[in-house]
């Protein structure tokens, strides 16, 4: 369905949460009912450190406008040092993101803990605000994914 000029942009969001805290967050906001936008597509993963960078990449490629990997805090990790790991690899990706042209607001890593589900709600609600401020992304849109016309 195409999208009028009268239409407000909504960015397609893809939230990857580790399955111990932030997905519990995400989870405890949802039965407080606190709102966060219907945008941010949750996939839960087992650790922080088990996203793989091209997932990110990818999500990007089929029209993502924005990704944010959520994980425990660290030092507090299920895995022990998971986090960690994934907070190197995530500023490697997104320096070389950085030289793709992906502006830096479009990609993001939270550290949320299970009982947090009101810093869930406001960093979603964040980052969809900044994300939208970025406009549509089209850097690395693969247009085989998109419906024909």
């Amino acid at each position: 369905m195409p999208v009028s000029e009268n239409t407000p942009f909504r960015p397609k969001i893809v939230a990857f949460c580790c399955n111990w805290c932030s997905y519990a967050g995400a989870d405890l906001a949802g039965n407080n009912r606190l709102e966060y936008p219907a945008e941010i597509k949750i996939i839960r993963i087992p650790c922080s450190c088990r996203l793989n960078p091209l997932f990110i990449l990818r999500a990007f490629q089929r029209g993502a406008d924005g990704v944010i990997l959520c994980g425990c805090h660290p030092g507090d990790c299920h895995y022990t040092s998971g986090n960690y790991f994934a907070r190197r690899r995530m500023t490697l990706l997104f320096s070389m993101l950085d030289f793709l042209g992906i502006e830096k607001g479009r990609t993001r890593v939270e550290w949320v803990s299970a009982a947090e589900g009101a810093r869930f709600a406001k960093t979603m609600n964040e980052f969809v605000e900044t994300v939208t401020g970025l406009g549509e992304n089209k850097r690395l849109e693969d247009l085989r994914c998109k419906t024909q016309k």
